[in-house]
């Protein structure tokens, strides 16, 4: 044996890593971080906008649909929603139904036509002397356009010719006036396709429309729409013209059924351009909008 030291050599075995070690966690982490940040956004926004504005985000991203439930910040009897009826059945050849006797203030009942709005300031050009004579001007007129509506209510509810048009009429607030939309929907229109005449049922609705608008010194504005689908190359006539022929066939059945002429200060015509569904071919995208001008006005 020799006096020469031993050499041991000892091997060490390294563990396996741990698991926090791969990109899990920064998914989640990145997660949390977007949720907060919109936490924060929903804060701001809430903070910086008005009532109104809140409502307008709410009804953007709300489903578009006549029949649906919420309300649609008209703050009427409808809340912007249309008249929940079954639907009938084939076009009536029977004459306009009247409208059912309701209180409505017409010429020296509270809303006068070119004269001052309760008693001070000018309800024609918009001026007022103080705010309580402009609230009680807007709170009459208010009420005025929630008879209207109680009214259009009860005559197309209580007319069968008219009941399969009742989840087709959306009625709501803007701030020009109180808004009036009749729609088209699948097998049930008011005009036959490529035409301003309507059918015997869209001329009975129309009627009936205007007699109760009759009642109210407002003035109106009257409007058309249409859908996407195009005419042919050929044809003499476009989306343009004919939202604009169905809008003035409009205003002919109101002055029918008793609205003054003058009163109607506006017809236009926006073809495809102001969609009321996503889908450009949507039927409910063609259809006639009647808006009952508000005469108090804020300053």
């Amino acid at each position: 044996m020799t006096d020469q030291p031993v050499i041991i050599i000892r091997k060490k075995k390294k563990g396996g890593h741990s698991a926090h070690h791969g990109g899990a966690w920064k998914v989640a982490y990145a997660d949390f971080v977007t949720a907060l940040m919109s936490f924060f956004l929903l804060l701001w926004l809430l903070n910086v906008t008005t009532s109104e504005q809140r409502k307008g985000l709410a009804d953007y991203f709300s489903p578009a649909g006549i029949s649906k439930n919420e309300g649609s910040g008209a703050g009427g009897m409808f809340n912007g929603q249309s008249i929940t009826s079954e639907a009938g059945g084939e076009i009536s050849d029977r004459s306009p139904p009247s409208t059912q006797e309701t209180t409505i203030p017409t010429a020296g009942q509270g809303i006068e036509g070119d004269e001052d709005i309760a008693g001070t300031g000018s309800g024609k050009d918009g001026d007022y002397k103080n705010a309580a004579t402009l609230a009680a001007a807007m709170k009459k007129e208010e009420e005025a356009f929630k008879s209207a509506e109680q009214t259009l209510k009860n005559a197309i509810i209580g007319s069968p010719e008219l009941q399969a048009f009742a989840n087709q009429i959306l009625i709501d607030r803007m701030p020009e006036g109180l808004r009036i939309q009749i729609t088209d929907r699948d097998k049930l229109s008011m005009f036959p396709s490529a035409s301003a005449i309507p059918y015997e049922r869209g001329r009975d609705l129309l009627l009936m429309v205007g007699q109760v608008l009759a009642k109210l010194p407002n003035k109106v504005s009257i409007s058309g729409h249409t859908d996407s689908a195009q005419f042919s190359l050929t044809a003499r006539r476009d989306n343009w013209s004919l939202s604009t022929e169905r809008a003035n066939t409009c205003r002919e059945y109101l002055i029918k059924a008793g609205v003054d002429e003058k009163r109607i200060v506006r017809i236009s015509g926006h073809a495809d351009r102001e969609p009321f569904a996503k889908d450009p071919m949507d039927p409910q995208n063609r259809r006639i909008g009647i808006i009952l001008l508000r005469k108090a006005l804020p300053p």
